[in-house]
């Protein structure tokens, strides 16, 4: 025997007070803060689908709606927290059940029954859905601070004044959430002047940044005492041979790393130059861009045993209001819808009169309008704009 409420239209209204006081923004941001999660409007779908099917269904009461309300728990564990989920499932429930009492639907008929016990199913395992990724979600944060403690460790901020040397940095990791990659760079003051160093580890992953650290440790032991620039290249190729060493795996050998050394001398309006198999920089001389080539090829960090270990030091003019541009393959390299690489020279000439910053984010905006998708490499720029000496 089936059973209907009399009173159909007090049931409704009881139904609609839970939904007005369910979605009252005053209620929901005190939820939203508890989960310690900022408000974003996506959040309201839930609601917004428990609202609309119960419309849906007091107007086409014959088209039955209301079997759509157990998508709101579903929807609700992608983004709600568990007993966020829990309380869209319940106000699911309770819609149901105002409306299996209302005129529109029969409480005793087995579709009705069917449709609650199936919002409790659904609720039941959205809330350990909600749980699951809440837990993946803080793995990820804990994950992701280790990243970004590695990322102060290895790839230090770079102090945007160094002596008679202005220094401008563009860094980014190929992936979208990475902090480090393959792609470092470091600068120091030293007696000898402002040493500048950056890089390219060939590969990617984890091995990459193990690479780039070794370098970069060395870098920063012997770039102070090293009396010249071939003197510390064969430092840090004495240090990557050693890690390489010392590790089991059968690729290590043929790890390598592509480095460029740059050393700003105080007293002289010089800079000096060693290419370890690094693309070349850029000279900036008021409106002129000339590549700086090696006058003889200088092996990368870890092929000296094969190639010889003779570094070339090159000598170039770096007077007050030049500024050279060192980057990485992941600048040169970029390729647009037809596989054309990227033409840094030709570009850079449209913005040679900028300053440092005002160049790299013209760089920046470029690249990003050039490269079609997803960028596979790191990349690295870095300005080295030389001051007056201040007094």
């Amino acid at each position: 025997m089936s059973v209907r409420v009399k009173e159909p239209i007090a049931s409704r209204g009881s139904a609609i007070r839970l939904l007005q006081q369910g979605i009252t923004p005053t209620w929901l941001a005190q939820r939203i803060r508890q989960a310690g999660q900022p408000f974003e409007p996506m959040l309201l779908a839930p609601l917004l689908v428990i609202v609309l099917a119960v419309v849906a269904d007091v107007l086409t009461p014959h088209l039955q709606f209301n079997r759509l309300l157990g998508t709101a728990p579903a929807l609700a564990a992608a983004m709600w927290p568990v007993a966020g989920t829990l309380a869209v499932g319940l106000l699911a429930f309770i819609a149901a059940i105002g409306l299996s009492a209302s005129a529109n639907h029969n409480l005793g008929q087995t579709p009705s029954l069917f449709t609650l016990l199936a919002i409790m199913a659904i609720t039941l395992a959205a809330a350990y859905a909600s749980r699951v990724r809440q837990h993946r979600e803080r793995t990820l944060a804990e994950v992701r601070t280790v990243a970004e403690a590695a990322q102060q460790a290895l790839l230090r901020p770079l102090p945007q004044h160094l002596g008679h040397v202005d220094i401008e940095l563009l860094y980014q990791a190929a992936a979208a959430q990475a902090q480090i990659g393959g792609d470092f760079y470091e600068a120091r003051q030293t007696p000898h002047g402002v040493r500048l160093i950056i890089g390219d580890v060939r590969g990617k992953g984890l091995s990459a940044v193990e690479s780039a650290s070794v370098v970069l440790s060395s870098f920063r032991v012997h770039v102070h005492d090293a009396p010249d620039l071939p003197e510390l290249a064969a430092r840090l190729e004495t240090s990557m041979n050693q890690h390489c060493e010392d590790l089991a795996d059968d690729d290590a050998m043929e790890r390598y790393v592509t480095i460029l050394l740059v050393e700003i001398p105080t007293g002289q309006s010089i800079a000096r130059l060693v290419n370890c198999g690094h693309p070349p920089p850029l000279l900036l001389h008021g409106a002129e861009v000339r590549e700086v080539g090696s006058s003889a090829p200088s092996p990368p960090i870890n092929m000296a045993a094969l190639l010889g270990g003779h570094y070339q030091i090159d000598t170039v003019p770096f007077t007050v209001g030049d500024r050279l541009l060192l980057y990485t393959d992941g600048v040169s390299e970029s390729r647009d819808l037809t596989g054309t690489f990227y033409p840094l020279s030709q570009r850079i000439r449209r913005w040679s009169s900028a300053g440092p910053r005002q160049l790299l984010h013209h760089l920046d905006h470029d690249l990003r309008a050039y490269v079609s998708g997803t960028r596979d490499d790191d990349l690295a720029a870095l300005v080295a704009h030389r001051v007056a000496p201040s007094d």
